[in-house]
């Protein structure tokens, strides 16, 4: 039976890595976990917040995704979208989803990130 979601991984284009590490590290306030040896040597970087961990995988022949995304749950949006624009990231609000109130921001590689937060 499935329990939990224990990662997702979005991809990113060779050579990003310090690009992603400042804006999930510095803009996101997620922390870098280290990444087991027999995987480091493949690129990339791990990240997690509280319950929540993304991995940043390196794909030779990268192209952010549309459509899909990760939709991560946080506490006071607003100030949390204050604190993505006060780093200079995008955020553009979304009213499709009734009973919450959400935005989406877009990584410096493209990948588009949702954040929401249930009954504002």
């Amino acid at each position: 039976m499935i329990t939990a979601v224990d990662h997702v991984q979005l991809a990113a284009p060779p050579g990003s890595e310090d690009r992603l590490r400042r804006f999930y590290g510095d803009v996101l306030g997620m922390t870098e976990t280290p990444k087991p040896a027999a995987l480091a040597a493949r690129g990339g970087c791990w990240f997690e917040a509280g319950e929540v961990r993304l991995h940043l995988g390196i794909e030779e022949d990268f192209r952010p995704a549309r459509k899909a995304h990760p939709g991560l749950r946080v506490t006071g949006i607003e100030a949390y979208a204050a604190r993505l624009e006060s780093h200079g990231t995008r955020v553009t609000w979304d009213t499709g989803l009734p009973g919450h109130r959400r935005c989406y921001v877009w990584d410096p590689v493209g990948n588009r990130l949702e954040f929401l937060e249930p009954g504002v």
